[in-house]
């Protein structure tokens, strides 16, 4: 068993992931962390990609999706097949520094009580409109669910193992990390934030964030979802 298990979903990330393996073998030091890239049904080189390259990188492991089923699910299945005593999920496109990962680990591996916390990135240095946009999905996530929740999509999260065995039908789009944030919260973990940089995509373009008529579809799934959690969540906790 691994110390970390940091899951990476890669949807189309060819051109990002030699650049991210050499970011993560950089930081990652004598850490044991084992990296576990995800090719979530692409259909660009990402699997040819990862071929050529893991057999240099003995923290990198793969695992495929054969059908692109969403973010979210890309990511549970890394976290399915992970042997880390901790787990967690970063992106892939470079927007969030792999160091971040390393320092996230630092925090909860330190802790003597590490299955009573979770560990989340606070992005800094973004655009108005992003900040924007963060600040109102984040005022309507608090108020609707009556729990703080804040800047959810921040990356990296990591956490024990023994949180994400205690999931029960978790999503399989974004409203993943909404999830990961309120179950965290009511299960009483304690939320440490620390101020990660959070840059533009360095190749290719976002497979959800194509202006604003796709944020208005994310802004409805999440209510949609928001509203399902609400719902079942106390069932769930009652059993």
């Amino acid at each position: 068993m691994k110390k970390l298990s940091i899951i990476v979903p890669c949807y189309n990330e060819s051109k990002s992931i030699p650049f991210l393996l050499d970011r993560f073998a950089d930081v990652i030091g004598d850490r044991d962390i084992e990296v576990m890239l995800v090719d979530n049904g692409s259909f660009d080189e990402t699997a040819a990609v990862l071929a050529a390259l893991l057999p240099r990188y003995e923290f990198a492991k793969t695992t495929r999706v054969e059908k692109n089923q969403g973010y979210g699910f890309g990511i549970l299945s890394g976290l399915r097949v992970a042997t880390g005593e901790l787990l967690g999920w970063t992106h892939a496109d470079l927007q969030a520094d792999p160091r971040d990962v390393v320092r996230a680990y630092d925090i909860i591996a330190k802790s003597s009580v590490s299955e009573k916390l979770f560990v989340k990135g606070a992005r800094a240095g973004r655009p108005i409109f992003d900040q924007f946009f963060t600040v109102g999905m984040s005022a309507f996530e608090t108020l609707y669910l009556q729990t703080p929740l804040w800047d959810i999509n921040a990356q990296p999260n990591i956490f024990h193992r023994s949180f994400f065995e205690q999931w029960k039908n978790p999503p399989h789009d974004f409203s993943l990390d909404l999830y990961a944030c309120y179950m965290a919260k009511k299960l009483g973990l304690k939320l440490i934030r620390f101020q990660v940089s959070f840059g533009p995509r360095q190749f290719g373009s976002s497979s959800w964030n194509s202006g604003l008529k796709a944020r208005w579809k994310l802004i409805a799934r999440t209510m949609s979802y928001s509203a399902s959690l609400r719902k079942k969540l106390p069932q769930q906790n009652e059993r």
